[in-house]
């Protein structure tokens, strides 16, 4: 599998398929004989109804990792920003992913992060060319930071499973509803606070499959409202400082204390070097910010 990053950071997966058409154990969706994934997508979701969108959707929860990533990930990419997949069908998908996120994650942890990472493909849908109401809008920005506050499945990369990634899908939605300029100053608070949250919860999980990048993405975004001003960009930063909690009454002496620390330094890393080399001015005002939160830190 080949990963490469648009201009806004999300993920778009492209894969060769090779065999004859096919389903795959656990996924009802046939494989194209030619491996052409791109092609594809136009003509399986020109005549998808829901029940093949839910099918999809399924495919995506399968412990398989050619299953869930490099096919149905992928075509599910290809398909919508390739704008196959009309209103109707986005908001039925909405709805279904929604209530995935929603559910109980199933036992092999798939489920919900990678129900995640194709929300995001919906909210980038409707940016780039709008079709969700305020009010629906307003419910995948609510959807968006529940999901992400509520990871507590750390789990990044395995070998011989792939991803889950709960905590960088989280935030790669969140960053796409970040780049809508719909977007009210109200959900806008509503996706800080589920960043807060994860930048360095609580246990001993310390990140190192780049989630202190995924999780700056959002925040960066962000950071261009003018809606947002200096004093609450300084409040929300104050609030990352360390307090009086447990874990950092003697930081270096155990495991959740050292996790907070590296948490913490590698979220301030990636804020600071990204808002100081940028050349917008609104958001070149999070680098000190991003600075005082590193100095804070034991």
């Amino acid at each position: 599998m080949m990963r490469i990053w648009d201009a806004v950071g999300a993920v778009v997966l492209l894969a060769a398929m090779p065999g004859p058409a096919q389903a795959s154990a656990g996924c009802a969706v046939e494989r194209p004989a030619d491996g052409n994934l791109k092609t594809y997508s136009a003509r399986y979701f020109a005549a998808a109804n829901d029940a093949a969108i839910d099918a999809l959707i399924a495919c995506l929860g399968s412990p398989d990792p050619a299953v869930r990533d490099d096919f149905a990930l992928t075509l599910w990419v290809q398909g919508l920003r390739g704008q196959h997949l009309k209103p109707d069908g986005l908001r039925h998908a909405m709805q279904r992913l929604t209530a995935v996120l929603a559910a109980p994650d199933d036992a092999a942890g798939f489920t919900r992060p990678f129900a995640a990472l194709a929300l995001a493909e919906v909210a980038r849908a409707d940016r780039v060319e709008p079709f969700l109401t305020d009010a629906e809008l307003h419910a995948l920005a609510e959807t968006g930071a529940t999901y992400l506050r509520g990871v507590t499945d750390y789990r990044g990369f395995v070998a011989g499973q792939g991803w889950r990634h709960g905590v960088a899908h989280g935030a790669d939605l969140l960053m796409q509803l970040a780049l809508n300029p719909r977007l009210t100053r109200a959900d806008a608070d509503l996706l800080l606070g589920a960043i807060a949250a994860q930048v360095a919860p609580a246990g001993s999980h310390a990140y190192v499959h780049g989630e202190a990048r995924r999780l700056a993405r959002p925040l960066l975004f962000l950071a261009k409202r003018t809606d947002i001003d200096d004093a609450a960009w300084a409040a929300w930063f104050q609030a990352l400082h360390p307090n009086d909690a447990v874990r950092w009454k003697a930081p270096y002496g155990s495991a959740e204390g050292l996790a907070a620390v590296h948490n913490n330094s590698a979220f301030g890393d990636a804020v600071y070097v990204a808002a100081s080399e940028s050349l917008d001015p609104q958001v070149r005002r999070l680098a000190p910010l991003a600075a005082g939160l590193l100095k804070s830190l034991p």
